[in-house]
């Protein structure tokens, strides 16, 4: 999960603001799927393919551009 919300504050504006939404919901509010889903007006499998695509997608962002392992790389105070 830490790996993802790091993603997340990298790429996140990268994202749909539907996109945005249901991650913000599921990861960060710790929204239930069927709590996620009941605010978006979709099924649950809606909301757990879409969580599926946004984590493949913000992985895919990190392998092209690097910025979280660059961020990680440094050294800090």
């Amino acid at each position: 999960m830490l790996e993802l919300t790091m993603l997340y504050d990298f790429y996140g504006e990268l994202l749909t603001s539907k996109q945005r939404k249901v991650f913000e919901q599921y990861y960060m509010n710790d929204y239930s799927l069927n709590e996620v889903a009941e605010n978006c007006s979709v099924s649950r499998q809606a909301v757990s393919e879409l969580l599926a695509r946004v984590k493949r997608r913000l992985r895919d962002y990190e392998k092209k551009v690097g910025f979280v392992a660059f961020y990680n790389s440094k050294e800090r105070p």
